[in-house]
């Protein structure tokens, strides 16, 4: 498995970055390469995606969801992957949002983006393009503030 680790800080107060993060259909505003994402229930997800030229699709599972804290996945269907999102308030009008991903390269085609920083680069793009577009909003574009503890919401 492969690993990034990626932070930024984005000037709006922590409740509001959550509830974007929450809004899981509209990541293609602001994830490059993802066509669309369709959330089944309260806890599982579709996607869509272009990865390195090459279209994929596969449902990922929200296996703990804290409001303001955290959310972490992990795929079920798919190329292998896992994460969580860490949100921090730093300032009154500030949060700190902490991305890890884990992820399991397949063909030659992902391995060698991945020898080249490809995926790191992108999520490095995406989360400031979530900044840009939560600053430019100033709000979400909605919410979901329940909780998910060990796969159960």
């Amino acid at each position: 498995m492969e690993k990034i680790e990626k932070s930024i800080e984005v000037n709006v107060p922590v409740h509001t970055a959550y509830n974007q993060w929450t809004q899981f259909e509209e990541f293609p505003r602001f994830m490059e390469g993802v066509k669309e994402v369709k959330q089944l229930d309260a806890k599982r997800l579709h996607w869509k995606a272009e990865i390195l030229g090459k279209e994929v699709e596969w449902d990922a599972h929200i296996t703990e969801q804290t409001p303001d804290r955290q959310i972490s996945w992990e795929s079920t269907s798919g190329a292998v992957n896992r994460g969580t999102v860490l949100f921090k308030s730093s300032e009154p009008n500030k949060t700190r949002i902490t991305l890890d991903i884990e992820y399991e390269p397949r063909g030659a085609t992902e391995k060698l983006g991945d020898i080249v920083g490809a995926l790191s680069s992108k999520v490095e793009g995406d989360l400031e393009r979530f900044k840009d577009f939560i600053e430019q909003r100033g709000s979400e574009t909605g919410s979901w503030r329940g909780e998910i503890k060990d796969r159960k919401v």
